[in-house]
């Protein structure tokens, strides 16, 4: 009976950390490379830097993602009802001209970075990615308010974005 208590702690405490929220992104994170659409090298953090004093959503994504593809008209209905925020698309597209592709066939406005490395790159591991769509809302200052948010989590998005607003 004890090994079963200690076991199911172990379990919860293991649970909670995974899902945790982190505040801030990571060293590593920050000094990730990423590449533009004009196929330009450019650091996490000079991009966020660009984003600063916005409140802004950032979106994980990849154009061959079903659940990516599936969440995209409440993308589109989150930007139309938040005009204001600043949204950031990084593809973790396995090619440049399928991640070019993926934007112009779903028409995301918006600034767009790509992943050379995929989600189980360092850029992936250095966020944590474990899943995409991946949502991460940054707020005026530069604070992450939500760390992990997938496509179910829309309603949770959207009512954050009108707190921060």
């Amino acid at each position: 009976m004890k090994k079963t208590v200690l076991l199911l702690v172990i379990i919860v405490v293991a649970f909670a950390f995974s899902t945790a929220q982190s505040d801030k992104f990571s060293k590593k994170a920050l000094s990730k490379k990423l590449i533009t659409t004009e196929n330009k090298e450019i650091s996490f953090k000079e991009i966020l830097k660009k984003h600063y004093g916005k409140v802004t959503v950032i979106e994980v994504w990849a154009s061959w993602c079903g659940d990516c593809v599936k969440a995209m008209p409440k993308v589109k209905e989150m930007q139309t009802n938040n005009p204001n925020v600043d949204y950031v698309f990084i593809s973790m597209d396995k090619a440049f001209d399928k991640w070019q592709a993926g934007i112009e066939k779903h028409e995301l406005k918006g600034d767009h970075y790509w992943a050379t490395d995929g989600m189980k790159g360092e850029f992936g591991k250095s966020i944590d990615l474990d899943w995409i769509p991946r949502y991460i809302i940054i707020d005026k200052k530069g604070k992450i308010v939500i760390y992990r948010a997938i496509e179910t989590d829309f309603d949770k998005i959207n009512e954050q974005l009108k707190k921060l607003e």
